[in-house]
């Protein structure tokens, strides 16, 4: 290869942004030459990396837009210690049938019992199937739609909501919602219902949301769109957080009386 053509095909690499090929094309043409590769070998094995390296950044890209709090999958949780959820359930999530068919997953059960854990996951499952996920708090997402409202952006809001094949809602129930509040989620519910796929996380039971709605025709309403097209995990096993103090040895009043 004269220096002309050489130059010129570090040129072309550099205008079609092939990076990956770039940094690798000086070394693998040494190996190449030294291994006796075919031109087929060398190209098919110059594009599958820079696939990779494109799939692998995409992947990253989707990781930060889904802003998730903390990294959790399905291989850190620990089934043997939650005995009530059925591990089998969770697999045949992680396939992501129910993104493609538009439903909805609900976690419910007490405080530190693993419903972010494992909303998280089946994020993060989605995300590497080249999915859009978003997650928020309720608190959050109630706020900002709230201030959305006011400011006559509800639509809006919505609208760039709904770009997320995958809303994770965590912690609907820590805090009950005011009159505005109810309104705007359900908005946003009334919005995903068969559209999109939302996982939701709470520690009150189902009967329970009338209290967080402040308005139980709202909150059966809301409920309606959600179960409609569903799974619903009830964990009823004791908190992980728990374990690790009992695990330390650490004792804060009466807890472990």
């Amino acid at each position: 290869m004269n220096n002309f053509s050489y130059e010129r095909l570090h040129s072309n690499l550099q205008y079609l942004k092939l990076n990956t090929i770039e940094e690798l094309l000086d070394n693998c043409l040494e190996i190449a030459a030294r291994d006796n590769k075919t031109t087929m070998e060398v190209l098919d094995y110059l594009f599958e990396q820079e696939k990779k390296q494109r799939e692998f950044a995409a992947i990253e890209r989707r990781m930060k837009n889904a802003a998730f709090p903390v990294k959790k999958t399905l291989e850190d949780f620990d089934f043997e210690f939650q005995k009530s959820i059925d591990k089998k359930v969770i697999e045949d999530l992680a396939t992501l049938r129910f993104v493609h068919n538009s439903e909805n997953v609900v976690f419910l059960g007490p405080p530190g019992v693993g419903k972010s854990h494992l909303a998280i996951a089946l994020g993060i499952e989605a995300v590497k199937a080249g999915i859009s996920v978003y997650f928020t708090n309720t608190g959050n997402l109630i706020e900002k739609l709230k201030i959305a409202n006011r400011e006559g952006m509800l639509e809006k809001k919505l609208r760039d909501l709904m770009k997320y094949k995958v809303l994770i809602i965590d912690e609907i129930g820590y805090l009950p919602f005011d009159e505005e509040g109810a309104h705007c989620l359900f908005q946003l519910i009334s919005r995903r219902y068969e559209k999109s796929s939302t996982i939701l996380t709470s520690n009150k039971s189902y009967g329970e949301w009338g209290e967080i709605f402040k308005d139980h025709v709202i909150a059966a309403a809301v409920l309606d769109r959600i179960l409609h097209h569903s799974t619903t995990i009830n964990i009823k096993g004791e908190s992980y957080r728990l374990k690790e103090r009992k695990k330390q040895g650490i004792k804060t009043g009466n807890i472990f009386q």
